[in-house]
């Protein structure tokens, strides 16, 4: 990681000429962030933020401030690192055995209050030492500006929903990417970068700061965790100690929290609300397919942002203390989870399945809700309805919560997957996640699992800079002659269910959804219909068996029998001119129990955690 530059007269801006003793703050020092001396109403551009941490790095030596790296418009990404312990590598907090804890703010830079929030909490905890002892026993990492491009692009017009601050920043990228859906295809330099970080220090625990659009409640805040089959059983257990921990905490302050508030009925809220298991492509499904624990914590857009700012910094120092009471708790859960993970992906073939997609059942439980009576409006305007709610009648309603979430599409594992060495984008992917690759040192000849694709649409319009593809298929297995170099990949590895949603052409995240094999589809070779007459002719005169084939289809589908080029593709499908690799998925799915003949692949530089 670079040290972080920033603009001179910012830094002067924010730093005494006289720099104070180490971890010492001058005398009568105004310490409040540029958002307290706001009055609580601002957010501060980029040169301010990275300014006043430095003057916290300045002033405590506990605090370290280094790069991720660069955005595409040449601005460093900063992470802050707070350590009583001085772990400011990952190699050093790795080797003392602390538990890594990661939040980022601004991955959707027009919602601030992480950033806001974290720069009041690194100062006292670091400073001022009100919150003295929160990062002795696990090291804080915090990401203020994930997206600074977006962040900078600012205006008090970009958040219709949102009541406040003053100015914010856009959602996405200046590449116009939303990064809290790249986290699997990784388009973005932003989330190269930040998987980079992610692979170096391997955080135990996510934190990912958001302001909530939707319904209105009385809450400031409300959270998401992943507590399916999309997350190992001993982090799910520890996460749900967490959250009883902070729900408890908060209801204390005089600050309630609630599960991330998604209605089934946006006008009728006595329907109830429900949840779900996140894609992998946000930054909750990300974590848990690294095995790993997450919080997405979501204030709401209504409420005033001193109101919004104060919740955030009260849960993540609910979530810090909860971390620090037994920070050995959380190292266990997530390494008992890695190893479970790799247990389950090394048992024999075809007895492997990971769940790609999840559905919601019609089972739901009675919870608590704390709302506003509401009356449903007649437009003049639109024609249409919408609903008002009346801040006067605050209501505590039981209502029910649909969070019963089950395994709906799952894949059948290989032993290994094995990828032609031309399909270059994709593996410079899959080490982008820090995911262990080799290559055969020799041909072979292997049987392998060959999926052949029956039917693919693309979305009209463009989704994150691509036109997703919904397909069908069907398997087939062939024996392949596979060259030296071609790059083998084995899930059973950390990370291992990463490559699962990457490479099984069924995941809502796959390579193939995502388009990073949309040049399989296209046909490039073609016959003249007068050359294809002559060859059918003859086909049919020496093979009774397709002519047989041939008139059930004739007799079968109207459609096809009035349609020349679908009659003449019928023989041109059979023949041997028909390009084989028409539609087939490269990539073979190899479930022997004989080793191949590999040696590694040279790393890429991205360290993985080891226990």
């Amino acid at each position: 990681m670079k040290a972080l530059l920033i603009p001179t007269l910012a830094l002067l801006a924010v730093i005494s000429p006289v720099s104070p003793a180490p971890g010492m703050a001058p005398q009568g020092r105004d310490l409040r962030t540029p958002y307290e001396r706001s009055g609580y109403k601002a957010t501060p551009r980029y040169a301010e933020t990275v300014g006043y941490l430095r003057m916290l790095e300045q002033f405590s030596p506990m605090v370290r401030i280094t790069s991720i790296g660069v955005t595409p418009q040449g601005r460093e990404i900063p992470l802050v690192i707070v350590s009583a312990r001085k772990a400011f590598t990952p190699e050093r907090a790795h080797a003392a055995g602390l538990p890594v804890v990661l939040v980022q703010s601004c991955i959707h830079a027009g919602e601030p209050d992480g950033k806001d929030a974290s720069l009041m909490l690194i100062r006292d905890i670091a400073v001022t030492k009100s919150l003295a002892g929160l990062a002795d026993r696990a090291v804080l990492l915090f990401l203020p500006m994930m997206n600074p491009d977006g962040h900078e692009r600012r205006s008090p017009y970009h958040r219709i929903n949102q009541n406040g601050p003053e100015e914010q920043g856009w959602r996405t990228t200046a590449q116009n990417l939303n990064l809290n859906r790249d986290f699997m295809k990784a388009d973005a330099p932003e989330m190269r970068a930040w998987l980079g970080m992610y692979n170096s220090w391997a955080p135990e625990l996510l934190i990912d700061c958001h302001v909530t659009d939707g319904i209105d409640f009385q809450y400031n805040l409300t959270y998401s965790m992943e507590m399916y089959e999309n997350c190992p059983r001993p982090v799910v257990e520890w996460q749900e100690r967490l959250r009883t921990a902070f729900e408890r905490e908060m209801e204390g302050q005089g600050d309630p929290v609630f599960p991330y508030v998604f209605p089934r009925e946006d006008k009728d809220l006595s329907k109830g609300i429900m949840t779900g298991a996140a894609s992998p492509r946000f930054s909750t499904g990300y974590a848990a397919v690294r095995d790993r624990a997450a919080i997405l914590i979501e204030t709401h857009m209504l409420k005033p942002y001193r109101d919004r700012v104060t919740a955030m910094y009260r849960l993540l120092a609910a979530v810090f203390r909860f971390v620090d009471r037994d920070p050995n708790a959380l190292v266990d859960a997530v390494r008992r989870g890695e190893e479970e993970t790799i247990r389950a992906l090394s048992r024999a073939p075809d007895t492997v399945f990971v769940p790609l997609t999840f559905r919601r059942t019609e089972r739901a439980r009675p919870v608590e809700f704390l709302g506003y009576a509401s009356t449903v409006r007649k437009s003049e305007i639109s024609g249409g309805e919408y609903p008002v709610w009346d801040h006067g009648k605050p209501l505590r309603v039981t209502i029910p919560f649909y969070d019963d979430v089950k395994p709906d599409r799952l894949a059948r594992v290989p032993t290994a997957y094995l990828i032609p060495r031309e399909w270059t984008a994709v593996i410079d992917v899959l080490r982008a996640h820090g995911l262990r690759l080799d290559r055969l040192s020799s041909p072979v000849r292997i049987p392998v699992e060959t999926v052949v694709f029956t039917r693919a649409e693309w979305r009209a319009s463009p989704y994150e800079g691509r036109h997703p593809v919904n397909t069908e298929f069907r398997t087939r297995t062939d024996t392949i002659d596979y060259d030296a170099g071609t790059w083998v990949l084995r899930p059973a590895q950390r990370g291992g269910r990463t490559a699962v949603h990457l490479l099984e052409p069924g995941g809502p995240d796959s390579f193939v959804q995502w388009g990073f094999f949309d040049t399989i589809f296209e046909q490039k070779e073609y016959y003249e219909p007068y050359v294809m007459e002559e060859i059918a002719a003859r086909m049919l005169a020496v093979d009774t068996s397709l002519r047989r084939a041939f008139d059930a289809h004739l007799a079968a589908d109207s459609s096809f029998a009035r349609n020349p080029r679908a009659r003449l593709n019928f023989f041109w499908e059979r023949s041997p001119w028909y390009d084989p690799k028409l539609n087939v998925y490269p990539v073979g799915k190899y479930y022997g129990t004989e080793p191949l003949p590999c040696t590694p692949a040279p790393s890429d530089g991205g360290r993985r955690r080891r226990r």
